[in-house]
């Protein structure tokens, strides 16, 4: 399943309310702010729910990606009924964790996970709030695969379709609620 910003009401506020910052958090970088949107209420909730219903399958647990994916996956969970859990960066959980390291343009990264709260077998949806070059995202697929979870489902808030991300993800569905050039 491909969604992208097809001119929905959502997908036009969300546009709306992120709020671009040049040079952030390092040169060239265009970052993405998604603090507005949470900040409204109404569309924030609205967001929740479509992320939500991108779940066309059963799931048993969401999975958010570090950090901005928390704010997402945490009230989606709570919507879903399910559990959650959390995809941090090396170092952030206490052990016992499972580890994935990926690469990224200058250098390495690890990312990491309580491998008692993602049971094997579990039906996940993971919900990140950025798909841009789709390191991370492929990280935190390996890694839950290796806990033995089947991911049903990535969902993010905003897709860089410029960076090709998704390529990354060939056997996973994927889906975005607003994707941008």
């Amino acid at each position: 399943m491909t969604s992208t910003n097809d001119g929905s009401d959502l997908s036009s506020r969300i546009d709306l309310l992120l709020r671009q910052v040049q040079d952030f958090p390092e040169p060239g970088v265009l970052f993405r702010d998604i603090t507005p949107l949470l900040a409204d209420g109404p569309a924030f909730a609205e967001t929740i729910e479509a992320i939500a219903a991108t779940a066309t399958t059963p799931v048993d647990l969401v999975v958010g990606i570090e950090s901005r994916g928390f704010l997402l996956a945490a009230p989606v969970a709570t919507a879903l009924g399910v559990g959650l859990a959390l995809v941090r960066k090396a170092g952030k959980l206490p052990g016992p964790t499972v580890s994935e390291s990926y690469t990224l343009e200058y250098g390495t990264a690890t990312v990491e996970v309580h491998p008692f709260t993602v049971p094997s077998g579990s039906r996940v949806l993971v919900v990140d709030d950025v798909l841009a070059t789709g390191g991370t995202a492929a990280a935190s697929v390996r890694l839950l695969e290796r806990c033995g979870a089947q991911i049903v489902q990535l969902t993010f808030l905003i897709e860089l379709l410029d960076l090709h991300g998704r390529a990354k993800l060939p056997d996973v569905p994927t889906t975005a609620l607003l994707a941008l050039a």
